[in-house]
């Protein structure tokens, strides 16, 4: 009979050494899964605020690039409007020499002039608005002797619309040159169009400014 008891002891005791331990390995496994659970939630709450933190960066500079183009419309805007605004004052200085008689008709030669020597031809004619045409038929034969001699040049009948300046043709209408102010505008546009640029916008000024504002 003690025998009996003491195996029934002995099992029992082996019992709950046994649930001990499987309590421990358990509880073990159950820390190392908490523990793994939370390193992968961490590393996702990193990986999402990694996410976060690129998304709000991209959508920043999306914002900053489409802040300086539309800055940069807004300034090319800006300088367009300004070069019309000297172009057209150089327009109106033009209407002021042409009101200086004495000036503009020492400028009609040399236009004249000028033109008339791309011409191989020496039997030419030269086109005028109607206030220079009335103003240079009286005195055409010595106004263009001054300033071509080794030429012939006809004075046209038919004006011609223009501020001011001269287009000279061959004899048979087939080649023109033309030298009047609109005429030399158009041919100068590129380098008139810079210039102006060059004068109200010194190089760099736009982007810098463009710069010192991201």
């Amino acid at each position: 009979m003690e025998q009996v008891k003491e195996l029934e002891t002995a099992i029992l005791s082996r019992a709950n050494r046994l649930a001990v331990e499987y309590r421990e390995r358990a509880e073990r496994s159950r820390d190392n899964i908490m523990q793994e659970a939370h390193k992968r939630l961490h590393l996702r709450e990193e990986r999402e605020v990694l996410l976060a933190k690129s998304k709000a960066e991209r959508t920043f500079r999306r914002q900053v690039q489409a802040n300086e183009l539309k800055l940069q419309k807004e300034m090319d805007h800006l300088r367009w409007n300004l070069v019309i605004a000297v172009q057209q004052q150089l327009r109106d200085r033009i209407g002021e020499l042409v009101a200086d008689e004495t000036s503009y008709l020492l400028l009609l030669k040399q236009l004249m002039a000028s033109a008339a020597r791309s011409f191989k031809e020496t039997e030419l004619r030269a086109s005028f608005n109607t206030r220079d045409r009335d103003r240079l038929q009286p005195i055409w034969d010595n106004f263009y002797k001054e300033a071509v001699q080794d030429k012939t040049i006809t004075l046209e009948t038919s004006p011609i619309n223009t501020i001011g300046g001269v287009i000279i043709s061959s004899h048979d209408r087939s080649i023109r040159f033309d030298n009047t102010f609109e005429g030399r505008e158009e041919r100068l546009a590129d380098n008139l169009h810079q210039t102006i640029l060059e004068r109200l916008f010194p190089a760099g000024t736009v982007q810098d400014n463009l710069s010192s504002m991201r």
